[in-house]
């Protein structure tokens, strides 16, 4: 995950945002006491990225990836429209409480950029219901250009998106953020359709880094920077979660990843061990290389 990427990662001040008055509101609204569901993985499964993850003698990738985490960012599926058949396939070889979060393709987000959208937005849907009960959430991620000018296409979309499908939304444009007339009208649209705000935590666009939920879930794309500060910005995470589950937080999706994914591993490893002990859950810890 290149984006944010810096040259100069020791230079940048990782420190969170204080939590807004509109998110204590979102959470206090929940009437579910403690987690209802975590999920912490990466953003991939493939051998090439996760370099000395897999044993050797590994046959299947994403069957052994599925035995050690409880969930993936299926990034692949923004490249490419896959036929149903090979979200069943994917099913087949995660066993156990495994969960697939897949990126709407770009051929909707990047390129018709939500215009006219409607029967392939169908489509993907269909072919993604072969995840079956291992559908964890489905992300749409809108490109840095795509403007709140265009807020209609979102209010649109969002309301099209089948409701009984969690979504959550990544936007990167400044504007979503620094406009603050957009950003309520944004937050309004969310709210309304019970899409989850994606929080990006990168190096290079603290502003995405926005702590607004839009409902009672936190869905984070947390991008180290191969630099020591990622740990110690993960246990800044941890302290924010715990502020947020004491408010009502009752899901948490938590993605992992990195400028070289090489140690993606190994930092989920170090965050799903700190997450149990502090909110005494059993979250499986996966083997890294040194074990």
């Amino acid at each position: 995950m290149k984006f944010g990427k810096v040259d100069n990662p020791g230079n940048i001040d990782f420190s969170l945002p204080e939590t807004p008055q509109e998110t204590k509101t979102v959470l206090q609204q929940s009437t579910n006491s403690g987690f209802q569901d975590v999920r912490v993985g990466c953003a991939k499964w493939n051998r090439k990225d996760l370099k000395n993850f897999y044993p050797r003698g590994t046959k299947d990738e994403l069957q052994y990836y599925a035995s050690q985490f409880n969930s993936i960012e299926l990034n692949a599926s923004f490249y490419r429209m896959f036929p149903k058949e090979q979200f069943d396939k994917w099913r087949e070889k995660a066993a156990g409480d495994f969960r697939f979060f897949p990126k709407v393709p770009r051929l909707i987000s990047q390129i018709k950029r939500l215009n006219d959208a409607d029967e392939l937005t169908d489509v993907f849907v269909t072919n993604l219901l072969g995840l079956k009960e291992k559908l964890g959430m489905a992300f749409l991620q809108m490109p840095p250009n795509f403007h709140p000018k265009d807020m209609e296409r979102v209010n649109h979309f969002l309301g099209y998106w089948p409701k009984e499908i969690p979504l959550g939304v990544e936007f990167r444009h400044p504007d979503w953020y620094a406009d603050q007339t957009a950003n309520q009208e944004l937050m309004e649209i969310l709210k309304k359709n019970n899409i989850s705000h994606i929080i990006t935590d990168s190096a290079g666009r603290r502003d995405l880094v926005h702590m607004q939920l839009s409902n009672p879930v936190a869905f984070i794309r947390y991008n180290g920077a191969n630099h020591p500060s990622d740990y110690t910005r993960l246990d800044d995470w941890l302290d924010r979660l715990e502020e947020w589950q004491s408010l009502g937080l009752e899901k948490l999706y938590f993605f992992i990843h990195q400028n070289m994914e090489v140690e993606s591993p190994l930092l989920a490893a170090y965050f799903i061990e700190k997450f149990n002990k502090r909110f005494n859950t059993d979250i499986k810890i996966p083997k890294t290389p040194d074990q």
